[in-house]
């Protein structure tokens, strides 16, 4: 049967391609089963065949109807596992750090480990040993870094991971006791990537897992997404999330990029290229559209915080100059073979060095109708930002990363002349660019209207009461923000033919929301309903 929804604010898009501050929005949508049938006026005739019908009719009482938010770069069974760690947000230096975990420690006594989130570099003056944390708890204490590039250990986890005889793996740093050379508690890069997740999922049960999946499909649900990209995928999710699927209806459309680790042997490399091929075969856009697998993902720098962000000079502070953990030669092959087998590249790329190679490899390697992405984009020149428009490159970024009060570190990083070209958001735009919006959860909160404030205003949605901004210049106007959460991410991953717009023939994948139109009340704006395939699957009551 029919539903029509009537007396609602329904988005559908910019009103004018001369005014981008310029929404438009109809007053009635209308459903049927799993499909969008009608969107317009209340008078139309297809809204009276509807009625007359039978069709049950919702009176929105001008509440606003959204596009189902599609969070174009996330991390699923991580967000999952996230939830259920001790968060160290709160913590600003080493002292709070100590007390949170050994009260949590004291009153958790049968978990096997102490899990942490949250801890940021510049808690601690860039210090993280194993020493800080050894007398709090006889367990394996791991503390995931926010960016979760970095995890910092005590001695037992160090046992555990029998890193002390073990060389740095290409990409990643065991950091060491320089006067011992033992392990000294930080683990960075590839280590986190290819040691500590596989190994914290191997000892995970099937049951602590799949409950981690629902967990974070049922948070994501609340906030108003209808659907995902997972940016590092492999064995041990896949594994969970098909079992998930075997078991009950997903209520989120997943596109998922296959992550590229990185080793000292070519061929190595290439056949990670091949396995996801070889499931892309099997769930791809024709046969799997709402569960699939999208592409391949490969990390190919670190983050400014760490200093591991691949910058054109040296950072400021200390001096410091890294390059790109996958150099042009090495980053090629992956690139073309991934391009030969159909797939899309999505290459993480913070530093400018780093998204100037990337830039590069994909120019000249990559397919532009497989619509291939760079990760992040924290930092690029001026010159790289329109590149990105006139080589079809979807700027894949999250604006949560731009909040002012995670970003105190960095003028004294990089200094306050690079920090004016951070997050350029806007020069994407203007050159063209696809823009898609995510979160990068669990690295950071994932609530997609929070995310839309930091990009409009480019002030703090963890601080609301400051002023302060970030690059002012770059903010986006709210429908332009807006379209890169829903149709701006469902086209990055090729669901725009399925859903991301309030549309004829698209999925009936929409939100209900109590907001003003107004990127200063963001903050304010509450999700009442979220619906998927035309089934209400969140209401706040």
């Amino acid at each position: 049967m029919a539903t029509v929804f009537t007396n609602g604010r329904f988005f559908t898009g910019s009103g004018s391609k001369a005014n981008s501050e310029d929404a438009a929005f109809e007053e009635c949508m209308v459903i049927e089963g799993d499909t969008i049938t009608h969107v317009g006026h209340a008078t139309d005739e297809q809204v009276a065949q509807a009625r007359a019908d039978g069709a049950a009719v919702r009176d929105l009482g001008q509440r606003y109807v959204l596009p189902g938010f599609v969070d174009g770069h996330m991390h699923l069974l991580l967000l999952g596992q996230s939830l259920q760690k001790l968060d160290l947000d709160h913590c600003t230096n080493l002292a709070d750090i100590r007390t949170t975990i050994r009260s949590f420690a004291q009153a958790n006594p049968a978990a096997p480990r102490v899990l942490c989130k949250g801890w940021m570099q510049s808690m601690m003056d860039n210090e993280a040993l194993a020493s800080m944390l050894d007398d709090l708890d006889p367990r394996p204490i791991y503390i995931d870094s926010k960016d979760l590039h970095s995890t910092w250990c005590n001695t037992a986890a160090l046992r555990e991971l029998d890193v002390e005889a073990m060389p740095d793996p290409p990409g990643g740093t065991i950091h060491r006791d320089p006067e011992t050379g033992n392990p000294s508690g930080l683990l960075s890069e590839a280590v986190v990537f290819s040691l500590i997740w596989p190994h914290l999922a191997r000892v995970a049960s099937t049951e602590d897992k799949l409950n981690a999946l629902r967990g974070a499909i049922s948070a994501y649900t609340a906030c108003g997404y209808t659907g995902l990209v997972d940016m590092a995928m492999d064995e041990n999710s896949w594994e969970a999330l098909l079992q998930l699927r075997q078991q009950e209806r997903l209520t989120l459309r997943i596109a998922a990029h296959w992550l590229i680790v990185p080793s000292t042997d070519p061929a190595a490399d290439l056949a990670q290229v091949d396995r996801a091929s070889e499931l892309h075969a099997k769930y791809n856009l024709d046969t799997s559209p709402d569960f699939r697998i999208a592409g391949i993902k490969v990390i190919c720098d670190g983050v400014i915080d760490g200093c591991t962000a691949a910058l054109l000079e040296p950072y400021t502070l200390n001096g410091v100059s890294c390059d790109p953990l996958w150099p042009a030669e090495k980053l090629a092959p992956v690139v073309e073979r991934a391009v030969q087998a159909g797939l899309q590249c999505a290459l993480h790329a913070i530093g400018d060095a780093t998204v100037h190679t990337v830039l590069n490899v994909l120019e000249a390697h990559a397919d532009p109708t497989r619509r291939h992405r760079i990760e992040h984009l924290e930092m690029t020149t001026a010159e790289d930002a329109a590149r990105l428009g006139k080589l079809g490159i979807t700027a894949s970024v999250q604006p949560v990363h731009s909040d002012p009060d995670i970003l105190r570190a960095w003028p004294a990083l990089i200094g306050p002349e690079r920090c004016r070209r951070a997050f350029a958001y806007r020069d994407f735009v203007d050159g063209g660019a696809p823009l898609a919006f995510g979160s990068d959860s669990p690295t950071a909160p994932f609530k997609p209207l929070p995310n839309l404030y930091t990009a409009t205003t480019r002030r703090s949605a963890r601080l609301p009461a400051s002023k302060e901004t970030v690059n002012a210049h770059f903010a986006l106007p709210l429908v332009i923000a807006l379209t890169a959460a829903t149709t701006g991410a469902a086209y990055s991953c090729f669901s725009d033919t399925i859903t991301g717009r309030l549309k004829k023939g698209l999925r009936a994948d929409f939100v209900v929301v109590d907001m003003e139109w107004s990127a200063d009340r963001l903050l304010q704006a509450a999700v009442e309903e979220t619906w998927f395939d035309g089934k209400a699957v969140f209401t706040a009551d």
